[in-house]
């Protein structure tokens, strides 16, 4: 967007007018328009005025007909250009919220198998460390605006961190051992948990094309396992704690978002200083579980983090994990949460059609066709959330 308001129809000296000037023109004028005003209430106060009133009344409209017209064309300006970035807006935001979910997941699948890396709360305590230093350092630049914590706040936000916590040590493991086609579909599950949760818990009532859509996501999910060639336990172990996990993080997040305000100095709490106090507080946890798993004498004798490409991946993989928290709440603020949940439906499509490219992963006619399922039962989910 340019920086200069273009302006049109402003009077000269001449009275031409031309197509564009300055603000700082603009201006002038005002001060030349003020003056002359002064000079014919000179005449005024001299008797002149009875003898031109009607010609210097309308030279006072004329004049103040221009100086309207000057304005309008400020303003129709700067519509057509907040217009258009109103129009570019939702359509960068959204394409970087999905490069950063695609690149994540794509990143956390070769960090944890391609390099074999079985340390995955460490990884998440690397990822979170990263998240929580690039927060602070914008907190202080003054670049984003950070609620101060307190020991209150923090008290009342450790429940759900500590769901957090396992919701990314559980995706973690799960995209260990599952391909991400797999990791995708069974996400579904978690729509099912929370939609239930809402109705025994808030009693909040879904239509019927919500259970329809759900319904189908539950034989894709099971279709999927069933015709799953790289099958394993473990794998589904992890997925399944991960669905559980999630939809009780979603299910808490609000009653606790709504405590979290009360001990705020500000009365709210925005999405920038949630992104502070999950990433923040789950460091301590982390390390207490790192030692709690002897992960810690892992990591230390592992080949792999003397692999320089290892830290590449592993960092990068924590910068998304940041540009994900950004570009998700850049792209709600530019849409809304129906479309935001739509376009993460969506998004699953180049997610597992990336990893199944990628990975080379053995397919089958009928696997296959349960993942096209799963997504297609995903995007019949957020549209009938919308209706």
């Amino acid at each position: 967007m340019s920086s200069a308001v273009k302006l049109e129809s402003i009077i000269c000296d001449d009275g031409e007018e031309p197509g564009h000037i300055s603000v700082n023109g603009q201006v002038a004028f005002a001060k030349r328009l003020n003056v002359v005003h002064k000079i014919l209430d000179g005449f005024r106060r001299k008797g002149v005025w009875s003898a031109g009133k009607i010609s210097i009344a309308a030279e006072r409209r004329a004049a103040s007909d221009r100086f309207s017209k000057s304005n309008q064309a400020v303003d129709s300006e700067e519509k057509r250009e907040h217009g258009s970035g109103r129009k570019s807006g939702p359509l960068l935001s959204g394409t970087a919220y999905c490069l950063s979910s695609c690149c994540m997941i794509l990143l956390n699948k070769i960090v944890l198998s391609s390099y074999s890396f079985n340390a995955g709360i460490s990884l998440m305590f690397y990822q979170n460390l990263i998240s929580t230093l690039i927060v602070c350092i914008l907190g202080c630049s003054g670049a984003v605006t950070v609620e101060k914590l307190n020991w209150k706040l923090i008290k009342v936000w450790i429940p759900v961190n500590l769901i957090f916590i396992g919701m990314l040590v559980s995706g973690m493991y799960s995209l260990k051992y599952i391909n991400i086609a797999m990791v995708t579909i069974l996400k579904n599950v978690t729509n099912i948990l929370t939609a239930t949760g809402e109705l025994y818990i808030f009693g909040k009532r879904q239509n019927q094309k919500v259970w329809t859509a759900m319904f189908l996501m539950i034989i894709s999910a099971i279709s999927g396992g069933i015709t799953d060639l790289s099958f394993d336990g473990t794998g589904y172990a992890w997925q399944s704690v991960n669905c559980i996990l999630t939809a009780g993080y979603s299910l808490t997040l609000r009653h606790v978002m709504d405590r979290a305000k009360q001990f705020t100095k500000s009365g709210s709490l925005n999405e920038v200083s949630m992104v502070l106090l999950n990433n923040g507080i789950s460091i301590p946890f982390a390390i207490g579980l790192i030692f709690l798993f002897d992960e810690w004498n892992y990591v230390i004798n592992a080949d792999v983090i003397k692999i320089p490409m290892f830290w590449v991946a592993a960092t990068a993989s924590g910068l998304l994990g940041l540009a994900i928290s950004f570009t998700s709440m850049w792209f709600l603020k530019q849409t809304g949460p129906t479309t935001y949940s739509l376009v993460g439906s969506l998004n699953k499509i180049p997610i597992s059609i990336a990893g199944l490219l990628v990975f080379k992963v053995p397919l089958s006619v009928p696997n296959l066709f349960s993942i096209l399922f799963g997504l297609l039962a995903g995007v019949l989910f957020a549209r009938a959330k919308m209706s």
